[in-house]
């Protein structure tokens, strides 16, 4: 007498592990990125920005190219 084979109901995934993501996985990053952009970005809220002028004047060229 055969034992009975049972098959899976969909492909198992590679790797092992359900590799899809929640949404907030993604979105949070994202969130975080564009608000510290923002604070680099606002010079009216860089009260001790004394650093190399060099940073400066990079800061001001991509202010530049984003405002065009």
């Amino acid at each position: 007498m055969s034992a009975p084979t049972h098959t899976r109901p969909h492909p198992a995934p590679r790797g092992g592990v359900d590799s899809r993501l929640p949404w907030w996985a993604l979105a949070l990053p994202t969130l975080a990125f564009i608000v510290l952009l923002v604070l680099i970005l606002n010079p009216t809220n860089a009260h001790a920005a004394s650093g190399d002028p060099a940073v400066s004047h990079l800061v001001e060229r991509v202010q530049q190219l984003i405002a065009r």
